[in-house]
């Protein structure tokens, strides 16, 4: 058929399960996907919002009148100095007046500084809850930096020219000093002329100092300037919409595959080939189609037909020489047994071999789509049922299939079954009977989930077959088939894969040539149960003897 599955079951999944998951469970995936994105959403309305001023400020170094020239570290000024002076806590404090706010460690957290390379630049970041208080803030952090740096500026010079001014002081008291000693010197002596260098010397240090005090009392003072004041933000920086939003759709995906895959794992049903090789069954192959599709007895070359043709070769290459009946059974309850019972016959027939289709399953749910005849176009009654209760013989049970000569047909029957019907030895002797006069008899078996009667049916084939319809049967049902079949000695040949059929479909209404599809008439009453029908499944009905001149029908159609 389409796949063949052999050898060991495969201990685990691989990307092809996982493939098959993601096709079977993707609604799921994207249903918690879009949850994920609406408590994303959600999230992101519940955050605080976040906004985020900056101002930038141009340092220049205090008392100087050159820019700074060289980048962040280079000549006066060290800007990642300045960066952390900017939080420093005179700093801090002097914006918390401007802002007119006492929480200091709360604005000290708010503000951050950052340097771009190369630059003499330091830019002024300050985060709030509303835009004017960003904007607001990153204003004040600039201005009281620039006041703080200029203050310190103007305090170092005063202390500069302080210091200069004590000089000249002690310069001044030590030409005082000179010029006494010089009073009482004759001018020619040597000493004069020491005290008078001297007196040369500590003028000209004063003149010195009094140049530089002059200087530094004229020096302008300029710590920078904002060169871009700070602007009211128009949105938020936090939260992040397409952030909450992605992970919230990240996270709802990966809900989505984890209950995706613990389904998978908890999910019993078969869904093709390869969980039947888990199930201990090898695959004879699938039958293409959708459900509505393969309800009925393929064409020859159509998909399904070229299907079954390939699974009669691989049926007729396993049968060793003298084996001849193959048992089809369901491993759940359902049609899917009639119909590839009834294919496989069907293709055994075009080979020209004579081949008997024996119906022996009840179909329940689907009890007017699929039985034997509404698939061959033979009449529902006599069948199977009436021959077992000794109403008709064999000739008149068996039936002609309308569009294959060489398919003769025994359908289920219109007498009620009674338990026990299955395992009678009438049943045996019909075997034997169609074992001499066809070259196949393929039966249809009930399901193994129903009852217990395919494994003795099964006990009377040379092979079996289990027919599995997806997504309706279950591993262990497989499995537990598989077990049924090969404890009575049935080589089971394989599984043949069903799509999921319907359960319901409309019944096509009777004609006088063609009675309804199902009769039920009442056996006779025994006289020993006072009228009353045996029960339980060990009881027997006595069946009438076979007469094997009965198929007479198929020793002219295919002499011996």
């Amino acid at each position: 058929m389409d796949a063949t599955y052999a050898g060991s079951p495969p201990s685990s999944y691989d990307m092809t399960d996982y493939l098959g998951m993601l096709r079977r469970h993707w609604w799921l995936a994207m249903l918690l996907a879009a949850l994920g994105v609406a408590a994303g959403s959600a999230y992101n309305q519940s955050l605080p919002r976040e906004y985020v001023s900056d101002a930038s400020v141009l340092v220049r170094p205090a008392g100087l009148d050159a820019n700074v020239s060289g980048g962040r570290t280079r000549d006066d000024i060290n800007l990642d100095t300045e960066a952390q002076l900017l939080r420093s806590t005179p700093v801090v404090a002097g914006a918390a007046k401007l802002l007119h706010r006492d929480d200091v460690d709360v604005l000290a957290a708010s503000v951050s500084v950052e340097v771009p390379p190369n630059t003499s630049v330091l830019q002024v970041e300050f985060t709030a809850g509303d835009p004017l208080q960003a904007q607001a803030g990153a204003h004040a952090f600039a201005q009281s930096y620039l006041a703080n740096r200029e203050g310190n500026a103007k305090a170092e010079l005063t202390r500069q020219a302080d210091a200069l001014r004590a000089k000249l002081k002690e310069l001044s008291d030590d030409l005082t000093d000179i010029n006494g000693k010089l009073g009482g010197l004759h001018s020619n002596s040597s000493a004069y002329a020491s005290l008078d260098s001297q007196r040369d010397t500590t003028v000209n240090q004063i003149n010195q100092l009094n140049n530089k005090v002059n200087s530094l009392a004229t020096e302008t003072v300029n710590a920078g300037v904002i060169i871009r004041e700070a602007r009211v933000p128009s949105n938020p920086v936090k939260p992040n919409p397409a952030v909450n939003y992605a992970a919230g759709a990240l996270l709802g995906l990966l809900a989505g595959l984890g209950l995706a895959a613990l389904r998978q794992r908890l999910d019993r049903r078969v869904h093709g080939g390869r969980d039947l090789v888990r199930a201990g069954v090898d695959v004879l192959g699938t039958v293409p189609g959708k459900g509505k599709t393969c309800t009925e007895v393929f064409t020859p070359f159509s998909p399904g037909g070229r299907a079954f043709n390939r699974l009669r070769n691989e049926v007729v290459a396993a049968l060793k020489p003298g084996e001849q009946v193959v048992v089809v059974t369901g491993a759940s309850r359902g049609p899917a047994a009639t119909l590839v019972a009834a294919n496989l016959a069907a293709a055994l027939s075009r080979t020209g071999a004579e081949v008997v289709l024996v119906g022996a399953q009840v179909p329940d749910t689907m009890a007017e789509s699929a039985p034997l005849a509404q698939l061959l176009g033979v009449a529902p009654t006599p069948g199977l049922s009436d021959l077992l209760a000794g109403r008709v013989n064999l000739a008149e049970a068996t039936q002609r299939a309308a569009r294959t000569p060489s398919l003769h047909v025994i359908t289920t029957g219109g007498t009620a079954t009674a338990a026990g019907m299955l395992q009678s030895h009438a049943l045996r002797d019909i075997v034997a009977t169609l074992r001499a006069h066809a070259d196949y008899l393929v039966i249809e078996a009930p399901s193994t989930a129903a009852s217990a009667d395919a494994q003795s049916l099964a006990s009377l084939a040379d092979a079996a077959i289990v027919a599995v319809e997806l997504r309706r049967t279950r591993r262990p049902q497989v499995a537990d088939a598989a077990e049924q079949l090969r404890r009575v000695g049935t080589i089971l040949l394989g599984g043949v894969v069903m799509p999921k059929l319907p359960r319901r479909v409309r019944r096509r209404p009777a004609t006088a040539s063609e009675p309804a599809l199902v009769e039920t008439a009442s056996a006779e009453p025994d006289p020993h149960t006072n009228g009353h029908k045996p029960r339980g499944e060990d009881q027997t009905i006595m069946l009438a003897p076979v007469d094997a001149s009965a198929l007479a029908e198929l020793d002219e159609a295919h002499p011996r």
